[in-house]
């Protein structure tokens, strides 16, 4: 209960924008047509189960540190079972990039989240638009306020939300579906690859917005140590992953019906009378989505510390049986400032995706490079599984990777200069220490 109260908030609020997204970049560059529609649906499910499901549930969380998960965790193990200087070192880049990427994602989910819910109000009243930023202010400044409450009392009060937020999810779904079952043709991968080999460039300025649909992967990982990997696992297998699938063919057989729902697909799909309940339970679950990075922050802080890669801050322990639940005053009081920034300053969702799937993909691709490493010199696979199993995620992921580049002007730079601050001020600390190990080696001896 606790898992999905805090794991799957963010990976399972992404139908609230992904789809409009999609329709909608580029200034609505992609039609809605049937190999469109079907196209992207199809990229959708296949990232799902190929990135989240083979990647992550199956492959990376096999590799915890000490039952810590994240890329920090994958680092650190990595660095005590090789030698060489040279790798270590390497070793050690990547993961400072790929943590630094996601301290910009914890900044951007928040924000993206909470105005994604709460500009639901918009399609039941326009007049409402006003709303939108002081709600999602307050919403979230609750949110951080309670966060000393620790993540293992947060999880177990939002778990039942989220248990009735994706049956929700798959509710929404189905009747699109049973009123067009064809949209089911989209679970073959042959229609992703159609979408590629027909209209390549329409396909690749749809990744852009298909990388939405897997936010959240990296929370997973990073959140192993709050929770454990087992879980995770059963949470995803037994209801998060088919309700999500629902949901998205189900978006996706509304907007062939009604091309006109592309506006918001996913409040398009409740009948008028229920839409005030949902928007209050998708504020509700994208408040879970903001948990979710924010405790994985704290993760991935702890474990930066550890590496001698960040100064010791405070670390509040706030669970007597599991020792990763923690709470970190600094990194949330940092997080808010950020969030509350970007908010006022993008001041919609839309505005927010540009910079979002630039920090998403560049998490992917630098965990997939220490999964390689993992896979080659720790697990000792043959060449051949490597083919199998990880050179098909990298492709996917590289796909996803240059696709965002495009969007650096438009709001991608946002997650790569606070990347670039959080590596400044992580390589500047280590090298105050490596320096200071020297001094005291010099004057003290050996």
């Amino acid at each position: 209960m606790g898992a999905l109260g805090v794991v799957f908030g963010d990976i399972g609020t992404s139908p609230l924008y992904s789809l409009q997204t999609a329709f909608s970049v580029n200034h609505n560059e992609v039609r809605v047509t049937e190999l469109n529609v079907y196209g992207i649906i199809s990229l959708v499910v296949w990232s799902l189960i190929i990135i989240v499901t083979l990647k992550y549930i199956v492959l990376v969380m096999r590799a915890d540190n000490e039952g810590e998960g994240g890329i920090l965790a994958l680092t650190a193990l990595l660095r005590g079972k090789l030698t060489g200087t040279r790798l270590r070192n390497t070793i050690l880049a990547i993961g400072m990039v790929g943590a630094a990427l996601f301290f910009g994602d914890s900044l951007i989910t928040p924000a993206i989240s909470v105005m994604s819910a709460i500009e639901g109000l918009q399609v039941v009243r326009r007049d409402l638009r006003v709303l939108v930023l002081p709600g999602s202010a307050l919403v979230l400044a609750i949110l951080f306020a309670v966060q000393r409450s620790g993540t293992g009392k947060v999880g177990r009060a939002f778990g039942p939300v989220m248990i009735v937020w994706f049956i929700c999810l798959a509710v929404l779904g189905i009747p699109q579906i049973v009123q067009r079952p064809t949209i089911l043709l989209a679970l073959s991968p042959t229609y992703a690859i159609q979408f590629w080999v027909e209209r390549p460039g329409i396909a690749f300025v749809a990744m852009t917005a298909v990388v939405l649909t897997i936010t959240g992967a990296e929370a997973l990982n990073a959140d192993m140590g709050h929770f454990g990997a087992r879980p995770i696992r059963k949470a995803w297998f037994g209801l998060v992953l088919g309700s999500l699938l629902i949901n998205y063919l189900g978006q996706g057989a509304m907007i062939l019906s009604d091309p006109h729902s592309i506006d918001n697909p996913f409040f398009n799909l409740a009948p008028a009378w229920a839409r005030i309940p949902l928007v209050v339970l998708a504020t509700m679950a994208t408040v879970i989505a903001s948990q979710a990075v924010i405790s994985g922050a704290y993760s991935m802080a702890h474990q930066a510390m550890r590496l001698g890669l960040l100064p010791n801050l405070r670390v509040e322990h706030t669970s007597n049986s599991e020792f990763g639940q923690i709470y970190l005053p600094a990194v949330n009081w940092l997080l808010f400032v950020g969030v509350a920034a970007l908010m006022l300053g993008f001041r919609s969702s839309t505005a927010l995706a540009s910079a979002y799937g630039l920090a998403v993909t560049g998490m992917l691709v630098t965990t997939t490079g220490l999964l390689t490493l993992m896979a080659t010199r720790i697990w000792r696979w043959p060449w051949w599984r490597v083919l199998v199993r990880i050179v098909p995620i990298a492709a996917l992921e590289l796909l996803f990777l240059a696709a965002n580049v495009t969007k650096i002007v438009h709001g991608g730079w946002l997650p790569l200069t606070a990347a670039s601050i959080i590596v400044v001020v992580m390589t500047t600390w280590l090298s105050g220490n490596y320096y200071v190990l020297g001094r005291r080696a010099e004057i003290e001896g050996p």
